[in-house]
């Protein structure tokens, strides 16, 4: 994982900090695990659904729970990344607005407007 940072290194004008893309890779880690549990319980969910064995079926109630949750957290986690990826941005572009001048998508430069806090 650690080569996957140079991959990230660079966006734009200004460099991505190592600790920004360390914290998008962890968040990402964290989806993909609870993805990964989460195709176990809805296989176990099928499976006990196909069975009709009554104690499976009000098993699959606390299952369809979990999986509930499991979601939840994965719109959490991707809140989040969102959030902080906007941030970073945010605070890479306002380090490229000192100079006065950004380039536009035609490749011409242009003046950028300062935020007001």
């Amino acid at each position: 994982m650690e080569g996957d940072i140079d991959t990230y290194s660079g966006l734009g004008n200004g460099e991505i900090d190592s600790k920004v893309v360390q914290t998008f890779q962890k968040s990402f880690v964290q989806v993909q695990n609870i993805l990964d549990q989460n195709r176990l319980l809805i296989n176990e969910i099928n499976q006990n659904h196909e069975s009709k064995i009554p104690h499976n079926l009000t098993r699959n109630v606390g299952l369809i729970r979990e999986l509930n949750n499991n979601i939840r957290r994965v719109v959490d986690l991707y809140g989040d990344l969102s959030s902080s990826f906007t941030k970073s941005m945010d605070a890479s572009s306002e380090g490229d607005s000192s100079s006065g001048a950004a380039m536009k998508s035609d490749g011409k430069t242009g003046h950028k407007r300062n935020r007001r806090a």
